[in-house]
């Protein structure tokens, strides 16, 4: 299972510290899902941490314009791409994007979906993220909806039978939570222990996935080098 942080300079603790702080609560690594590039070598950080480091990203998606273009560019470099999007509209439109891995917290800061979203990220394989920062790290009326919403999304996803991750987003390595924590939260919203396990261990099967997409054994995006094929 892995879990996905926001690293310095995006968060307040380094890729180093989320990683071995991750791996001493149960996590076998982790993705960087920063806006945008860190100094942390992957290989260098998890020979030293026991974490596999997984490169990622995450676009803002504020209009569909650029979008597009930000995230081929963003594709070409990370190994897992989140986007998070600033209406429902614009979740519709990530959802509707292969070559995004993750809609990243569609309920959070005013965000909604509706069946037509869910089944559009079926269609694409994107995940849907299952965010528990709201849940974890605000109170009263805050955690109140973000719970609403975690639940809304649950049902939905049920339902269509849709991809899905699950994450506690953590900025800093105080805010790293152990798989039974998160298990706990999930229980709030109607999910299994195994559907949260699912959840964390998607992630892992998503950098496993993309590594070979981005290896040598593939020639373009959905051509594998088969066993007469040689280098030019």
């Amino acid at each position: 299972m892995y879990e996905a942080v926001c690293a310095h300079p995006d968060g307040d603790s380094t890729v180093a510290r989320l990683a071995a702080t991750a791996a001493s609560a149960g996590y076998d690594g982790i993705v960087v899902r920063n806006w945008g590039a860190t100094s942390a070598d992957p290989d260098a950080v998890g020979a030293d941490t026991d974490a596999d480091v997984v490169r990622g990203t995450t676009v803002s998606v504020t209009d569909r314009a650029g979008a597009s273009e930000r995230i081929r560019r963003r594709r070409e470099n990370a190994v897992v791409v989140a986007a998070r999007a600033s209406s429902p509209s614009l979740n519709r439109f990530v959802a509707e994007s292969e070559r995004v891995d993750v809609l990243a917290a569609p309920m959070a800061d005013g965000g909604d979906v509706n069946h037509v979203i869910v089944k559009a990220a079926r269609t694409h394989g994107v995940r849907l993220e299952f965010d528990f920062a709201g849940v974890l790290r605000a109170s009263g009326g805050d955690r109140v909806q973000a719970l609403r919403g975690l639940r809304k999304l649950r049902e939905l996803v049920e339902h269509y039978d849709a991809p899905f991750v699950v994450s506690g987003r953590p900025a800093s390595h105080l805010h790293v939570r152990s798989p039974r924590e998160l298990v706990a939260v999930g229980t709030e919203i109607g999910f299994t222990d195994a559907q949260v396990r699912a959840g964390l261990r998607e992630w892992t099967h998503l950098a496993a996935r993309n590594r070979r997409r981005l290896s040598a054994e593939f020639i373009a995006p959905g051509v594998k080098r088969g066993r007469y094929e040689e280098d030019p």
